[in-house]
């Protein structure tokens, strides 16, 4: 994993950042991305180091949320909009904060109505089945 400048980084100037990112922001995607260039995925190009032009999107971050902070490691709650290239967002706060930036782990709570809170531990299965099969005997 890289690392960057972190010396110059506050708290609180984290915290101002975050800020210039929550509403209707422009994205670019990551060059390993899925997006169609010319009818062939943006990874198709990176793979083979050919340069690509990527357009920005245009999408919305409705809350983020610094959670941890101690650096050279921050965490924070996105809520966004689909569409929305996490790894991005990352590479653009780094740039922000005139350092950088990478994910470490990526945790999605929610998609559209379904929330982790939702659903089902992979422990809590043998006893979901076996109640599933007990209702159909019924």
């Amino acid at each position: 994993d890289a690392e960057y400048p972190v010396e110059h980084i506050s708290r609180e100037k984290v915290e101002e950042c975050l800020k210039q990112f929550t509403g209707k922001i422009e994205q670019i995607p990551p060059l390993f991305s899925a997006v169609k260039i010319d009818g062939k995925r943006a990874y198709e190009f990176a793979r083979k180091n050919e340069e690509i032009e990527l357009k920005p999107k245009i999408l919305v971050i409705k809350e983020i949320e610094l959670l941890f902070y101690n650096l050279p490691t921050i965490t924070i709650r996105v809520v966004c909009s689909k569409g929305t290239y996490i790894r991005a967002l990352a590479r653009d706060i780094g740039e922000s904060l005139q350092s950088g930036a990478h994910l470490l782990a990526l945790q999605r709570t929610r998609v559209g109505d379904v929330s982790l809170n939702d659903c089902l531990k992979v422990e809590e299965l043998d006893d979901f089945f076996d109640r599933q099969i007990t209702k159909g005997e019924a």
